[in-house]
């Protein structure tokens, strides 16, 4: 069984600030940690499930918070950037199952350190009409890869955004919003002993149904701690259904520029679109960050 991991950091057991997951914040070095902590929980999970390969990818900011010398030596770690996938870089339909750590609510949302993807250049997302952000938008690529989201990690907002996409996904909620940069919070313990407990059974689960049929169909209403390349990746999801990705940016001038690009089209002066696979749209969305960073001198936020 090979297992896939996109390792995220707002969701990470007790972070709620962003000097917490951003490089040079005060307690950054710390927030390192609980990453690798609640990915090495997962991990585990997947060991006891009978993974007989397991890569993370370190999918936050930099993608070089993960600590190398603490991960669980289980695991690969494919660290770095830039990706051409992102958050999702070495996926492809050969794996079994993914997993999703620390991962956070959409632009918005009430949710702890909520956003997509930038931090204020992106106001909102839609995938076929549906308001999504990075879950959606990763599930759906996954989906697309015939790769199932089986469990996801973060705050009960990101939880219930996930369930919202496909209500087969189980969730573990380590902290609880109180405010974008507030959360009442799971011990870290009890945290990561739940993680560590879903991914086993939901891994134990999904593998003894194998065969049949395996998530939902990736967009809101359609059914918490719930009980290698990117050119295979692109290629992988070829045969996957047409879907739109449309994003609403902060500045008009961001939109003007990407509709130099064939295919991308305007919605309205802040708002452009494009069709294609998701993950083909995953793929030319981490074009138009770069645009975006480029012409708004503002890096991807973390």
């Amino acid at each position: 069984m090979r297992i896939f991991i996109s390792a995220d950091m707002e969701g990470i057991t007790g972070l709620v600030d962003a000097d917490d997951v951003q490089p040079g914040g005060r307690d950054y070095e710390r927030g390192r940690l609980a990453m690798t902590g609640d990915v090495n929980a997962a991990v585990r999970g997947a060991v006891r499930a009978g993974a007989t390969e397991i890569v993370v990818n370190d999918a936050h900011g930099p993608m070089r918070n993960l600590m190398t010398e603490s991960l669980h030596p289980a695991a690969r770690l494919i660290r770095g950037k830039p990706k051409t996938m992102g958050m999702i870089e070495g996926l492809t339909g050969d794996y079994d199952a993914m997993l999703c750590v620390g991962y956070h609510a959409r632009a918005g949302a009430h949710g702890v350190l909520s956003h997509s993807f930038m931090g204020h250049e992106i106001e909102d997302m839609w995938l076929d009409g549906a308001a999504t952000g990075e879950i959606g938008l990763v599930q759906a690529s996954a989906a697309a890869l015939g790769v199932p989201l089986v469990v996801l990690t973060g705050d009960d907002a990101a939880c219930a955004e996930a369930t919202a996409w496909d209500d087969t996904v189980a969730t573990v909620p380590v902290k609880y919003v109180r405010s974008r940069f507030a959360a009442e919070l799971r011990p870290e313990n009890e945290a990561r002993a739940a993680i560590e407990e879903t991914v086993a059974r939901a891994l134990g689960e999904s593998r003894r149904g194998a065969g049949g049929e395996s998530g939902g169909s990736g967009k809101p209403g359609d059914s918490s701690e719930s009980t290698d390349s990117s050119e295979s990746s692109e290629s992988s999801g070829s045969s996957a259904p047409t879907a739109t990705l449309a994003v609403r940016w902060q500045s008009s001038a961001v939109a003007e520029i990407l509709l130099g690009i064939p295919g991308v089209t305007a919605v309205d002066p802040r708002t452009v679109q494009a069709a294609g696979t998701p993950p083909d749209l995953f793929r030319q969305f981490g074009v138009w960050m770069r645009v975006a960073s480029a012409l708004t001198n503002q890096a991807p936020y973390c």
